[in-house]
């Protein structure tokens, strides 16, 4: 059996720490397979009173998985599209998508013909997550191609997050 090389790669951030692992690892596997790196922001379309005061946010409502602002997720694609190359890819596209999420990644993988979807997952922490699913859950479910899910480094993969707090 031959694994098979990866042609388009689509990976997604929402500008935490975690994302830059998820980027970090979609970029080694795009200089590995000569691959095309898309990389995909989903945010929420604020008023610009309230997206001014969410400048500082870089991550928004990680509950959500959503970036708080067009601006916001602008700042989060840009330090994506360094972290990824400064691992040696280069990135085929780098877009902005207001809505969510999930369906922004699949969406994108679709239109491009993505071999790959990669994002990050931490472990599920509120009953939320457990009663309506995570991004995660929804483009593993729904993805027409590989899906791989980069968990945080670390001791067990353990945020160290109080259970109400919400996911980062």
């Amino acid at each position: 059996m031959s694994m098979k090389d990866y042609h388009t790669i689509v990976a997604g951030t929402d500008g935490s720490g975690l994302a830059d692992q998820v980027i970090a690892r979609a970029a080694w596997l795009a200089v590995r397979d000569d691959a095309d790196l898309v990389v995909v922001c989903a945010f929420s379309e604020l008023p610009r009173r309230t997206e001014a005061r969410n400048m500082a946010t870089l991550g928004g409502d990680a509950r959500l998985g959503q970036v708080l602002g067009r601006a916001a997720a602008g700042q989060a694609l840009q330090a994506a599209t360094v972290t990824a190359r400064d691992e040696g890819a280069s990135v085929a596209a780098a877009l902005l998508v207001d809505g969510e999420p999930a369906m922004a990644l699949l969406t994108t993988a679709e239109e491009r013909s993505a071999d790959l979807i990669v994002l990050g997952a931490i472990q599920d922490r509120s009953l939320i997550d457990r009663l309506l699913g995570t991004v995660a859950t929804e483009v593993t479910k729904r993805a027409g191609c590989d899906v791989l899910i980069v968990r945080p480094t670390g001791v067990g993969g353990d945020l160290g997050v109080s259970e109400d707090a919400p996911p980062a």
